[in-house]
């Protein structure tokens, strides 16, 4: 069983790749949206409904999966024995960071309900500042697995 659980890693990699990819993806765009929501789109109009079903989707259909099965697919990567050595420390700066960017995930769908009901108090500028988190979790995440610095 666990030779079989081994020989899966490279399905899990490819996994968790593509995940990565599709959850961040949304990442970046849907603060992108909520910007363009905030200064342009009056409430009530058509526009707005059209925003919300926009943000509604990419969150609940894009987002939400690809977090899911990254989380999954990430898990079953660091328990296979050789793959993460938890005693250095570059993993638990990795974790810290997911974990980071997962609150920022459901911060943003916070802001979705807000705009939803109409509740959203926060300008475009805002979210244009907010948007550059993901990038430095990007970053920090990418360089720990990659270079293993610590």
């Amino acid at each position: 069983m666990y030779d079989f659980f081994i020989s899966l890693y490279s399905w899990y990699l490819v996994g968790h790749i593509i995940s990565v990819i599709a959850w961040m993806a949304g990442i970046f765009y849907l603060p992108r949206l909520f910007v363009y929501h905030s200064e342009e789109v009056n409430k009530n109009s058509d526009t707005d409904r059209l925003f919300i079903k926009m943000e509604h989707r990419l969150l609940k259909v894009i987002m939400v999966p690809a977090m899911i099965s990254s989380w999954f697919f990430g898990i079953c990567l660091s328990i296979i024995p050789g793959v993460v050595d938890w005693e250095l420390f570059w993993p638990w700066i990795k974790l810290f960071s997911v974990l980071s960017l997962t609150l920022f995930h459901f911060w943003l769908s916070r802001q979705q309900v807000f705009f939803k009901t109409g509740q959203n108090k926060l300008n475009g500028r805002t979210y244009r500042i907010m948007n550059e988190v993901p990038t430095v979790l990007l970053i920090i995440i990418v360089t720990m697995v990659v270079v293993q610095p610590i």
